[in-house]
This record gives structure tokens, C-alpha cells and sequence, in this order.
């Protein structure tokens, strides 16, 4: 008995001892690049703002990324989906080129007014740099999944600033209804060394608050700790957050399928749709909706952080937003959707606030996470990431956004390599 305990004692410590050694250098590879990245993302967008006209040279900027993608891109242009085919399915493996590129055409797309994110553009890097190393360390097919998976692990936490959610993304993002284990060790390692790797190039994340919310006093109260009718308004609420999340995907994939059967000369696609950017801005007549939305352009424009305030979204802004993004993913240009799906989910928390007479920091956060929760299938990830970014004194309200609003996303969500392994609800037919 204690020969076999200490059997599978060491064989414990010499896998953990392995994928720690294995994942490090990775992961501080990952965490580099993705520090650059947001370093040029940051420095990319306040120079459009010092030079607003540069709106203008959308269309040329899409012309620029669809030659550069036909020429060199190759499976690349698949993005995030090529990474989760490749771990489902191993087959020609994630191009070396694909960090490179996306970084550079994510930057160009942010430099002049696209409205996307950049965890797309961080999980890229990351699972690109995972399959370089995974070549180089010679790893088997088994193992080479693993590291893919760590990849994604590392981009998403370094470029958020939440580990142990990027940890768990990874594995959950992959297949809808299912967690496959033996990833992760290896991602929680990765995650947690690409975060501090960010941290240690003094690259800082964007800190979000929730103010204190007073202690309900109804017919309730001396019944339930918790504050019944919040809780249900939270539950409401969270509805609209995944219906919004199957809005949002159906946009992307709507305007895509759209411009493609329309347009019939291929490069001319982010023409149309850097035109149609351009015009929905100056009819808005504010560039509020433009590249992150995390920064503000001007004092009192709409950003993730204003939505925390109460006088800090318009009624529509979450509309608008899923709009421009639709338009710019749509047609060709790089980025990540989270972010945008951030932006969505704060303002029109805002807006439910406000209707229905609740917290609105709190509902602001719930919005922030559950969109995404929804749009990605990652109703764990999302709980965990609203601790990491919130405080975990509101997580049963985060967990019951999250969970809630991955059940009235739909089907499907903004991943299309992502596979079913478990039906969100079961036919009794």
C-alpha cells in the first residue's frame, strides 16, 4: 500500500515537474508578446484619437489586411477556430505566422476606428507560439493538444489580467458541456505565468468597481439573507444578456454571409464595410462606438468604465455597439469580439438598471460578464472572471448572470469550431 502510494505520489510530482518546465517558457514568450501588443494596441488607439481623421482610411486599412492575409495568411485567416480545430482534430498544425499577423492587423484595424477586442488577437498569439514550442520540444499529438489548450490559457489571461479565468476558458470554451481535465494543470500554469509575465513588463490592466449596495429591508428579509427581489431582477436581466449574446453572434455571421454574396469582388468587402463604419459615425455624429470602447475620446464619451456610473451609457449604446462590431468583424478586419461583448454587457446593464430600479455598478458587471458568458459558452469562466475583476462579494449574483444567460444564448455562439458534447437542455421528445 505504501509502495503504490508512493508510486503515484511520484509520478504526481514528476508530471507537475514536467508541465511546469514545459510551460513556463511558453507561457513567458506569450505573456511577452501579448504585453507588446497591448503596448501598441494602447499607443495605436490615443494616436487616432490625437488624429481623428485617420476614420477616414478605414476602407484602405481593410484593403491592406485582406491582401496581406491572402498573400501570407493562408489557414491563419481562420483565427480562433483554427486553434480549437487543431486541438479537436489535430491536422496541418497553427502557423508561426499567425502571432505576426494578427497582431499587426488587429493594431492597424484598432489605428483606424474598427470596432473590435483583442482577445481573439491574444488567444492567436498564444496558440501560434504553443505550436512553435510544441514542434520544438517534439511533443506527441496528445501532448501537443495540451500545450494548444495552455496557449489559449495564456493569451486570455495575460491580456485580461484574469489567470485563473483564462485557465478556465480554456478548458471550457472547447466543448460545450464539458471540461476535459487533463489540460490543466498545464493552463493554469500558463495563464498564471503569461499574467505576470504582462505585469512584469508594466503593462496594467483597466480596474473596475462596484459600489457598495445597502442592505434591502422588505416583508423578506427576516426570511432570506438574501435580497429575493434583487436576485430576481438579476435573473431578468440576465435573460436579456443572452438574448443579446445570441443577437450578437447571429450579427457577425448575418453580416459576414451578407457582404460575401453581395459584394462580388472579394477585396472590396472591408471597403463596404469601413464605408459603413464611417457613415453610421457621422450620422451618430460621435465616435463613441469606434476600436475598444475602453478609453475615452473626449470627457462624457460612453466607455466600459462609464457604464459603472449612473449617467454613463445612452439607452441604445449596447445596440450601437453590437452594430459597429458586427460591421467590422463582419467584413474582414482582425480582432477579438470579448471586449465589444464587454461593452455590450455594461451598457445595456445600464440601461436595465435603470429600468428596472437596481444597482447600477452591480448590474453593470453582471452585463460585463454575462454577454460573454453567453456569447462563448463559458458560464464558469465568466463567474470566475467577475471575481477577479469585481471581488467575489457578488458572486452568487455573477454565477446566476452567467449560468443564466448561457441558457438563453441559443445554440450556438461566436466559435463555430466549438463542438457540443452536452445540449444546454434536453428534449423530452
Amino acid at each position: 500500500m505504501n509502495k503504490l502510494f508512493a508510486s503515484f505520489s511520484f509520478n504526481t510530482l514528476k508530471h507537475t515537474a514536467r508541465w511546469t518546465a514545459i510551460t513556463t517558457p511558453v507561457a513567458i514568450a506569450i505573456g511577452s508578446m501579448v504585453a507588446l501588443f497591448l503596448w501598441l494596441l494602447n499607443r495605436a488607439i490615443h494616436f487616432r484619437f490625437d488624429h481623428p481623421w485617420l476614420l477616414y482610411a478605414l476602407p484602405l486599412a481593410g484593403i491592406v489586411i485582406w491582401f496581406t492575409y491572402k498573400k501570407w495568411g493562408g489557414a491563419s485567416d481562420k483565427g480562433n477556430n483554427l486553434i480549437m480545430e487543431e486541438i479537436h482534430t489535430p491536422g496541418g498544425g497553427v502557423p508561426k505566422r499567425m502571432a505576426p499577423l494578427v497582431l499587426v492587423a488587429t493594431v492597424v484595424t484598432h489605428l483606424f476606428g474598427g470596432s473590435a477586442g483583442r482577445e481573439g488577437t491574444a488567444v492567436q498569439i498564444g496558440g501560434s507560439i504553443a505550436q512553435f514550442f510544441s514542434r520544438q520540444f517534439k511533443l506527441n499529438a496528445t501532448d501537443t493538444r495540451i500545450m494548444l489548450t495552455a496557449g489559449i490559457a495564456a493569451g486570455f489571461g495575460a491580456v485580461f489580467g484574469t489567470p485563473l479565468a483564462g485557465a478556465v476558458f480554456a478548458l471550457e470554451v472547447l466543448t460545450i458541456g464539458r471540461i476535459q481535465y487533463d489540460a490543466l494543470l498545464a493552463c493554469l500554469v500558463a495563464a498564471i505565468i503569461g499574467d505576470l509575465t504582462v505585469s512584469a513588463w508594466g503593462i496594467h490592466h483597466t480596474a473596475y468597481h462596484i459600489d457598495i449596495i445597502p442592505a434591502a429591508h422588505t416583508a423578506l428579509s427576516p426570511y432570506f439573507r438574501l435580497d429575493v427581489l434583487l436576485l430576481l431582477k438579476v435573473i431578468i436581466a440576465a435573460i436579456a444578456f443572452g438574448i443579446t449574446s445570441r443577437l450578437f453572434a447571429q450579427a457577425v455571421h448575418t453580416v459576414k454571409n451578407t457582404l460575401n454574396k453581395i459584394v462580388s469582388v472579394e477585396w472590396l468587402v472591408p471597403v463596404v464595410g469601413g464605408v459603413l463604419i464611417i457613415l453610421l459615425t457621422l450620422i451618430i455624429g460621435k465616435p463613441d462606438y469606434l476600436s475598444l470602447g475602453v478609453n475615452a475620446e473626449y470627457p462624457g464619451a460612453v466607455t466600459i468604465p462609464s457604464a459603472f456610473t449612473p449617467d454613463g451609457a445612452h439607452t441604445w449604446s449596447w445596440l450601437w455597439k453590437t452594430i459597429y462590431t458586427a460591421i467590422t468583424l463582419g467584413s474582414g478586419f482582425k480582432g477579438g469580439e470579448v471586449t465589444p461583448l464587454f461593452y455590450i454587457g455594461a451598457t445595456l446593464g445600464n440601461t436595465l438598471s435603470h429600468l428596472m430600479d437596481a444597482p447600477v455598478s452591480l448590474f453593470a458587471a453582471l452585463g460585463f460578464i454575462a454577454v460573454f458568458a453567453g456569447a462563448t459558452n463559458t458560464p464558469l469562466a465568466c463567474t470566475i472572471m467577475g471575481v477577479e475583476l469585481f471581488g467575489g462579494e457578488y458572486v452568487l449574483f455573477f454565477a446566476v448572470a452567467c449560468f443564466t444567460a448561457y441558457f438563453f444564448s441559443g445554440k450556438k455562439g461566436i466559435y463555430g469550431a466549438q463542438r457540443l458534447a452536452v445540449p444546454k437542455v434536453h428534449s423530452n421528445t
